[in-house]
């Protein structure tokens, strides 16, 4: 079950956190994992490097996921070399995290640039790939904060339910070709994101969480690797909630 074996994984901010976990998880179902970076060379590395020492396949490729022409570039390059493409999981994501009042149009600007148009230029490049094949998986990650909304993440929760919409919408134009379009939305995950919270925060978080303990990257992970495999070839357009119960 959930065998990836032969297949072809993009994984955009591939090299930490919940883009780590990932790379890994699809890599030791079999995936050969391109590892996305933006400009964490080493973190990239280390990744591939854990992937290959546990006798998995990947490799690691820089691109700015918010510049059209690169996405193009890196995509059709890794079609060339490895022959197909049949997993992307749109990860690549910022928070600028300010009160509304606060806001500055160049946050507003950079945030959608990586978590909504990053996500559409990886979609478009893929998306003429797995039409060929006719079939393929994307993936796109949001958060509950898309659903819920949360305080001094206007910015970013709009961007991330933008997602869902994009989601949706892919998932109705595609789903004849052989493609289905998901979203995995993680509740409070233990990051390097979400470690710079305070201890109060962190209190106040869990205090909403009916589960009553942080996420782990691995149960991120073990999402995508379900929406990623044949066994979900019949799901599409959906909302995978990961979130201990944090929005139901």
């Amino acid at each position: 079950m959930f065998d990836l074996t032969g297949k072809v994984a993009i994984v955009t901010g591939g090299s930490r956190g919940i883009g780590r976990a990932v790379s890994e998880t699809l890599a030791r179902s079999g995936a050969h994992v391109v590892v996305n970076y933006a400009g964490n060379e080493a973190a990239a590395r280390e990744t591939v490097e854990k992937i290959h020492a546990a006798g998995g396949k990947a490799d690691a490729k820089q691109f700015d996921v918010s510049d059209p022409a690169a996405v193009d570039a890196a995509i059709s390059e890794v079609h060339k070399r490895l022959g197909r493409l049949d997993i992307l999981v749109s990860n690549a994501g910022i928070a600028m995290d300010q009160l509304l009042l606060r806001v500055k149009p160049e946050e507003v600007e950079r945030t959608f640039a990586t978590n909504v148009s990053g996500a559409i230029w990886c979609a478009k490049s893929a998306m003429r790939i797995m039409m060929r094949q006719k079939t393929g998986r994307i993936i796109h990650l949001s958060s509950v904060v898309a659903e819920s909304g949360n305080p001094g993440q206007a910015v970013y929760s709009a961007s991330k339910a933008a997602l869902i919409g994009l989601t949706k919408t892919l998932a109705r134009e595609y789903a004849s070709r052989g493609v289905t379009v998901n979203v995995v939305a993680p509740g409070f995950i233990e990051t390097d994101m979400t470690s710079s919270l305070s201890d109060e925060a962190k209190k106040m978080i869990l205090a909403q969480t009916p589960a009553g303990r942080v996420g782990r990257p691995e149960e991120i992970a073990a999402a995508v690797l379900y929406l990623a495999s044949d066994e979900a070839s019949y799901v599409t357009g959906q909302v995978l909630r990961v979130n201990g119960g944090m929005y139901v």
